[in-house]
């Protein structure tokens, strides 16, 4: 019950209305002919002056320069493009298609949900949450399960079992053991009943409302929740710890890493954690070293969270710190290691602040279902629900023990059986009507055999009440959705923008989006006609060398002259053979896999194979074990032969091939030097432009050469191969930004042409009408 929420940092996605491109909101088709004054026409189409005055206000309400003449004709030109790509559209038949109407109805039903609750009971429930996150409750409890639909004798006996628990909790027994031997929530076993400590929002509402409302060393009035019948035993109450705001430094690993990297992640972060604790800048090492690239350029800041948002071993460590600026010892979470600094300890945030996140919240919540229960009574009421008593006799007389064993089976007549007797109903007759609308005693007999289950020991007219309420229920709401865009002028007009919004996403993607990708000739010919605006600025060819001291540097810069360097972190020395024998044994199987393995990950690698023979063994010996070694690679293994060389040595102590790995990698130094201390070396090899380095970015007027500098405690060499002059980019260099260009000019050209074959006529006196200062 008590479900923590990992933070992960959320995303909105926000689908933009009226005239933006992207994917606007939208509604019923468009009309051919406007009702009233027109703001426009397109062609002969014309443009109501309520429709724009309507998405021009939605949009621009909060702009400075709202009301402005040049606020309205801008937005005006903007609306009138959007039109013509969604007229465009219609005239293609794209609102005719099944995807089309799939995705709109999806939308729709998205669109209608804040329409189908009740406002002040949202509110209330809202008002009260947030009242209740000033609190955290300890708590325990005792569970009796019970299905939310359960027949009556059996939800009697289980309230008579939990009723005789409360009798035995305040007679004195202990609670703790009472969970254990009664309750059927299986983790009372381990922990008798305790949920530790929980506020508003994290436990299903009628359990929270009970452990709110229960003074501290009572137990509750039993509780019914969707699991069960509960008695709540209150341990403490206390303020609740609010909220902080941390930083981190992180180092990721993977939970199912291998040992190796999980040893230097652990490393790693073991010397960040030292070097913190002895005084370095804490945005220096973040910058430099944490892996959480979302937060690393802001010194590891993380938006503020309270109890049940983090994953716990994380949170724990973050509420103990004490004072701003202390510092947790290395902490792991499922994604690596972290150090977390307290930045500050916030109280609960002000209610405005928090209103909109608890009112999605309620929406989710089991609060939901006492909001549900309040818009049903009003639209029974709004829309005229009247039900018709003979009928529903009728409809019930048809329950039988197949319908609790769920095999109910029910056939339509064909036709009207006549005038149902004085008092009584058939098939046809009207089950109940919702504003004057008829709905069916065979209509709901139908839904009956399709949505029944069986429902053991129920008796036959419990188990129809039950579809009867559900049959009910779907009925209204589905009556209030197809109310509602005769109802509410907002939900019209929002189901018309993402009816439009969908259209603007096909056609742009056609016209625009996709054609820009596919049209290669189109797309060369616009980037040779704006070659200007393509250009390099300076840049430079070269590495730069970090190291923790003069002395590790001077080692760098000397292995990189080398060219090739030894790999010997975590790879097997020698591949053992049988004696007198070309066949490598078990172990020397397992080792040349292992050299197969890093030489696939690493392309730049290569392999020496020296056989060896010891004394009273062939000396021929020697070349076959090479052999034998180098195939393996090559056909067990996938190297190809280029990257493997041979060699041979007689007369040694033993029967093995010698294995030497070497590589052009700048990665294998890093992680050879690195292996004591995971800081200890970085090495940048490739083309650097102004911004990619600050180091380089100090050097590169200098021209080529190799520069030593010290900086923020750090020793550098950069070397400067060569200056490339600021120059044209290719296509192939500019790729990215010359597609976006060529989007938006052939986006231009097309409103062009519809502009040209559908005259545009404003209508200056509504556009005056919107026109406030």
């Amino acid at each position: 019950m008590h479900k923590r929420i990992l933070y992960a940092g959320a995303a909105v996605v926000t689908l933009l209305a009226g005239c933006q491109t992207s994917k606007p909101a939208a509604s019923a088709t468009t009309a051919a002919t406007a009702v009233g004054p027109v703001v426009e026409t397109l062609g002969d189409y014309p443009v109501p002056a309520n429709e724009f005055a309507y998405v021009y206000r939605k949009n621009n309400s909060s702009a400075p320069d709202y009301g402005t003449r040049q606020s309205v004709t801008d937005y005006l030109d903007l609306y009138t493009n959007f039109r013509l790509k969604v007229l465009e559209a219609e005239k293609r038949g794209l609102d005719t298609t099944q995807a089309f109407r799939r995705e709109l109805d999806g939308y729709r039903q998205q669109l209608a949900q804040p329409y189908l609750t009740e406002k002040s009971v949202t509110d209330q429930l809202v008002r009260e949450a947030y009242d209740r996150m000033s609190q955290e409750v300890n708590a325990s409890h005792i569970l009796v399960r019970v299905a939310p639909d359960a027949t009556p004798q059996d939800t009697l006996a289980a309230y008579q079992k939990i009723e005789q628990l409360r009798k035995q909790a305040l007679a004195g027994e202990d609670f703790g053991q009472l969970a254990r031997a009664n309750s059927e929530d299986p983790s009372a076993k381990e922990n008798g009943g305790k949920l530790g400590y929980f506020t508003a929002m994290q436990m299903v509402y009628p359990f929270e409302s009970a452990a709110y409302k229960t003074p501290v060393g009572q137990v509750s009035q039993p509780v019914r929740t969707r699991f069960g019948y509960h008695i709540i035993k209150v341990n403490d109450k206390r303020a609740a710890q609010g909220e902080i705001k941390v930083a981190h430094l992180m180092i990721r690993m993977n939970a199912n890493a291998a040992k190796s990297d999980s040893l230097t992640a652990k490393k790693k972060i073991d010397e960040l954690y030292s070097r913190l604790k002895k005084g370095e800048n804490w945005d220096k090492l973040v910058a430099q070293f944490s892996e959480d690239a979302g937060s690393a350029a802001n010194g590891g800041e993380l938006p503020p969270f309270g109890t049940g948002r983090m994953i716990p071993s994380f949170e724990e460590a973050a509420f103990k710190l004490q004072k701003p600026g202390d510092l947790s010892a290395p902490v792991q979470t499922p994604y690596g290691w972290h150090v977390i600094k307290l930045i500050e300890k916030q109280p609960l945030a002000k209610f405005a602040d928090l209103e909109a996140g608890l009112k999605s919240k309620v929406a989710k919540d089991s609060r939901s279902e006492l909001n549900k229960a309040a818009f049903l009574k009003r639209v029974r009421q709004e829309d005229q629900f009247v039900e018709v008593p003979a009928a529903k006799t009728y409809a019930f007389s048809k329950a039988d023990t197949a319908l609790v064993a769920g095999r109910f089976k029910y056939t339509a007549p064909a036709a009207a059986t006549g005038k149902p007797a004085k008092g009584a109903g058939n098939d046809n007759s009207a089950l109940f009507t919702i504003k004057g609308k008829p709905y069916t005693v065979k209509d709901f007999l139908t839904y009956a055999q399709q949505n029944q289950r069986p429902r053991t020991g129920a008796q036959p007219s419990f188990a129809m009440q039950q579809l009867y309420d559900q049959y009910v229920e779907q009925s209204l709401t589905d009556f209030e959705k197809n109310s509602l865009e005769t109802k509410y002028e907002d939900y019209r007009m929002l189901v018309k923008e993402y009816r439009d919004g969908i259209l603007l996403f096909q056609l742009m993607d056609e016209k625009v989006w996709s054609k820009a990708i596919e049209d290669t000739v189109g797309l060369k010919k616009y980037f040779a006609e704006n070659q200007a605006k393509y250009q390099w600025d300076q840049r430079v060819q070269g590495s730069v060398v970090s190291a923790a001291t003069p002395a590790l540097l001077s080692r760098v810069q000397k292995e990189l002259k080398g060219g090739r360097f030894p790999v010997t972190r975590n790879v097997p020395k020698t591949a053992a053979f049988r004696p007198n024998s070309a066949v490598f044994s078990k172990t020397g199987a397992l080792a040349l896999q292992e050299v197969a393995k890093r030489m696939l990950q690493d392309t730049l690698a290569r392999v020496t194979l020296t056989g060896r023979v010891k004394k009273g063994e062939k000396a021929s010996l020697a070349a076959a074990r090479a052999d034998s070694a180098a195939r393996y690679l090559r056909t067990r293994g996938g190297v190809p032969a280029r990257r493997i060389g041979k060699a041979v040595q007689k007369a040694t102590a033993d029967s093995q091939v010698q294995i030497a790995l070497t590589t052009a990698n700048p990665a294998a130094i890093e992680a050879e030097m690195n292996e004591q201390n995971p800081l200890s070396v970085q090495i940048s090899q490739r083309i650097f432009q102004k911004g990619d380095n600050k180091v380089m970015d100090e050097l590169m007027s200098k021209g080529p050469g190799t520069y030593n500098v010290q900086k923020d405690g750090r020793y550098y060499a950069v070397t400067i191969d060569k200056t490339l002059p600021a120059g044209p980019k290719t296509l192939a260099e500019a790729r990215g930004q010359a597609t976006s260009d060529y989007q938006t000019y052939l986006e231009k050209e097309w409103i062009a042409q519809m502009r040209a074959a559908r005259p545009v006529k404003v209508n200056e006196a509504e556009v005056n009408k919107l026109v406030t200062k």
